[in-house]
């Protein structure tokens, strides 16, 4: 036995493989093409994990070796912020490192669900949509994907103006998921690994050719470039020199070198514009602080006045509000335009959320800071002396991690970005300002806006519409950047076109995929067929529950449905709510969607395959496996109430129970009898048992299916409804994209569609109650009748949803 053979050595082994080329991956270079194999070794460590539980341990601890490997620098940065020191920063990282990079967790959970219920093929598919469906609901603290890491191939990362870097990121888990599935079928032979080689392969070579045919088209704009000049001064930690210096002699210091550099860059270089970093004005411009501040912002106009050029630099802003990290676009002989609000804070160093604000968290940490967020994407015009006027869009520090910041910028009609950071967190490791500035290029390729970049003492760039550097800084120089990029408009990507589409794309897959794997029920019959052969039952779905897991998914059950019904009281009183699409999806999903969730999730965890062999019950589960001798089986009783579902319960010889839950009983039920086991026992009375008969005797239609029911029948209603608000609003089937672009047409039907899909459920559970109320009481005044009155009854919901809610809304549409 070989040291490898040890299962645990082998665990460990692939996630210290995948960590190491993590590490080199983000080191960036040639290191890109091992996007295509980094996460080969623990992929292949998921693929042997027994159970569910191991797969998440697996997960988690690729989730400390994936943070120790890309982003120590960040916990250096952290513990040297917090002065706590660099190991304790480190330490801290890794203990949040779940909650840093959630997406591990997610992603293996999905995978290991999917695989064990539909194989590898729709495993992966549907781990790689956990995986951005995650990044696109919590995006990371650093807005960081594993698309990055393909930033060096010139050729390969022009892919990302089609799906950004969550498209790249996807495109990536599957070639790394073909790697993986070649390497698990190599004893198979060459015609084996064919296939799933062949499918990674096809990753690089599509990206490839569109990246050829991207970058052999028209280059770009062919006006007049933009001369922009960017200032470095490498003067970092105003804190620490207030303290030492006083604010006065910091400020002064600051605006002498920016004044100084600027100087070189108007009167030597001959800038059209003069970027400065973040903060470059450590205090409010506009609106002082006292005398001394005012005299500061006179000789900031004066310079500009002077310069001729317009400037642009990072300062405060400040309002009834509070204070906001601001950049300032100020108009030689015309003064301060005004002002962006840098919108994406970082979490405690900038803002402390208003929940979690107090004054005992700044006594223990008084480094937090207190600015307030800015309201999104603003587009200023930069008024040339040469009498031309360009559109930018200004971007500060973790604003261009954010996809939808630079979409919206684009759609505003930006010709170029202007990102403006303060990278002095990183003079530890200027690995964490490379990172940056790579995940900032992609802001440029999504969109084609070319982009100007000034940092404190980080990476300065100017950078064009293909992503490249086209004139750069290193990290603590003092330096000027020049640099002449053509501007123009841009041709539309699919990207803005769009917007960041994969996340949402793959939420709606995994969406589908649950209902698709939820919903059996629509499959059930009336008899069930008997087994082939006597003592021989085909594997079924159960869930062996403890009596524990029973009651709370009973419970969640319980409180999903009955919350169905609360809302629709309160649809019905309340006019406020009725007219607020997304209240309604935020309560529906709180009160509806997590509980069902939460009790299904109950229900997988203690999920099985039952089966019939050789005069035993066989229940199996992974690597797991029970059998029960049928002669041990005393007694086999069907559950009174259906409760999270229908199931029977077991009684052995020797007093112990087990308790089936599967879809439908009858099935397990019939087929112990038929092998030679015990006569199920009904305990109940007569009304319940005719009622239960009732309901398993009903042949449900396609009619009955979720999909047909709570997707297509609200889509069916959306459509004219949407049509015809779009034509009452906007003056055409069309106004409102022609206004606001697809991203909003787009939005604007999805919450149609998710209006009338909760109103199609909670309809649904209406009719529901009153089926069943009436299939009880004709139970208990005329057991005899209870089976044909359900099928009546349920005919006529069907008459009720698919009949009834279209006519209402004719009837709507008409008096209109």
């Amino acid at each position: 036995m070989t040291l490898f053979s040890n299962p645990t050595i082998r665990t460990a082994g692939g996630i210290l493989a995948s960590g190491a080329m993590v590490a080199l991956y983000a080191l960036g270079g040639a290191a890109w093409l091992l996007g295509f194999v980094l996460l080969v070794p623990w992929l292949r460590t998921l693929d042997t994990s027994p159970t569910l539980a191991a797969t998440l341990r697996r997960a988690y601890l690729m989730t400390l070796a994936y943070t120790a490997a890309a982003f120590a620098w960040f916990g250096i940065a952290l513990g040297l912020y917090a002065q706590v020191g660099a190991a304790t920063g480190v330490a801290l990282l890794l203990l949040a490192a779940p909650l840093f990079q959630p997406q591990f967790l997610v992603f293996a959970l999905v995978r290991h669900i999917t695989r064990h219920r539909y194989g590898a093929v729709l495993g992966a598919l549907a781990g790689a949509a956990a995986w951005a469906a995650m990044q696109r609901l919590v995006p990371g603290l650093l807005g960081d994907t594993i698309g990055h890491g393909l930033y060096p191939s010139r050729l390969l990362r022009q892919g990302a103006d089609v799906g950004g870097t969550a498209g790249l990121t996807v495109l990536l888990l599957l070639a790394n998921e073909g790697v993986a599935a070649a390497l698990a079928r190599r004893s198979g032979g060459l015609r084996a690994v064919a296939r799933p080689l062949a499918l990674a392969a096809l990753v690089p070579a599509l990206l490839a050719g569109y990246g050829l045919a991207v970058l052999s088209a028209s280059p770009g704009p062919a006006g007049k470039p933009l001369r922009m000049g960017l200032i470095q001064s490498n003067i970092v930690a105003y804190d620490r020199q207030r303290q030492e210096k006083g604010t006065h002699a910091v400020v002064r210091e600051v605006l002498d070198t920016h004044f100084a550099m600027s100087y070189d860059a108007v009167v030597r270089q001959h800038a059209d514009a003069v970027l400065w970093p973040e903060t470059a004005y450590p205090t409010t411009f506009g609106n002082p602080k006292s005398e001394a501040g005012a005299e500061f912002d006179r000789e900031i106009l004066a310079i500009v006045n002077s310069a001729g050029v317009p400037f642009v630099f990072g300062t405060y802003d400040r309002d009834s509000a509070g204070e906001y990290n601001a950049a300032a676009f100020v108009q030689p002989g015309t003064g301060l335009m005004g002002f962006y609000r840098k919108t994406r804070l970082f979490p405690l160093t900038e803002y402390v959320p208003a929940w979690l604000d107090g004054p005992l968290l700044r006594r223990w940490l008084p480094w937090t800071g207190d600015w307030r967020p800015g309201n999104g994407a603003r587009v200023f015009p930069l008024r040339l002396a040469d009498g031309r006027e360009i559109p930018v869009l200004p971007l500060i520090c973790l604003d261009d991690v954010d996809t939808n910041l630079a979409i919206d910028g684009a759609r505003l009609g930006a010709q170029a970005i202007l990102t403006m950071s303060n990278d002095s967190w990183f003079t530890a490791t200027a690995l964490g300002a490379e990172m940056h500035q790579v995940a900032a290029a992609f802001r440029s390729i999504e969109t084609r806006l070319p982009q100007f970049r000034a940092t404190t003492n980080g990476f300065s760039a100017a950078i064009d519409a293909t992503g490249s550097v086209l004139a750069g800084t290193r990290m603590g120089e003092r330096t000027l950047v020049i640099a002449d990029v053509p501007v123009g408009v841009p041709r539309r990507t699919l990207m803005v076109l769009w917007g960041d589409w994969v996340g949402l794309a793959a939420s709606a897959f995994l969406v589908v995929l649950a209902a698709w794997s939820a919903s059996p029920s629509w499959r059930r019959t009336a008899h069930a067929p008997a087994p082939a052969r006597p003592g021989l039952l085909e594997p079924v779905n159960v869930a062996v529950l403890p009596p524990a897991a029973r009651i709370v998914a009973g419970l969640l059950h319980a409180f999903a449905r009955g919350s169905l019904l609360w809302m629709c009281a309160a649809l019905l009183l309340n006019e406020a709510l009725r007219t607020n699409t997304l209240a309604q999806v935020r309560i529906f999903s709180a009160f509806f969607l997590v509980p069902e969730a939460a009790a299904w999730c109950v229900l997988f965890l203690f999920s099985a395959k039952a089966s019939i062999a050789n005069g035993r019950l066989v229940l199996t589960r992974d690597a797991r496996r029970l059998e029960l001798a049928l002669s041990d089986i005393a007694t086999v009783q069907c559950w009174r109430l259906p409760i999270p579902c229908p199931g029977i319960s077991l009684q052995l010889a020797c007093g112990r129970r087990y308790a089936l839950a599967l879809d439908n009983p009858g099935v397990l039920a019939a087929a112990l009898v038929a092998a030679g086991g015990p006569p199920v026992k009904v305990r109940t009375r007569a009304v319940i048992q005719a009622y239960a008969q009732a309901g398993l005797a009903i042949r449900r239609s396609r009619l009955d299916h979720p999909f047909a029911k709570f997707v297509l029948l609200p889509l069916a209603l959306a459509i004219p409804a949407f049509h015809l608000h779009q034509h009452i609003s906007y003056g055409s089937a069309f106004g409102e994209y022609y206004s606001f672009g697809l991203r909003a047409y787009l939005t604007a039907f999805a919450l149609w569609w998710a209006a009338w899909s909760i109103g199609v459920v909670l309809s649904e559970a209406l009719l529901r109650s009153a089926i069943e109320a009436g299939t009880l009481l004709v139970a208990w005044l005329r057991p005899a009748r209870a089976v044909d009155v359900r099928q009546r009854l349920e005919r006529g919901g069907h008459v009720a949803l698919f009949l009834g809610l279209p006519a209402w809304l004719l009837v709507t549409v008409y008096r209109a």
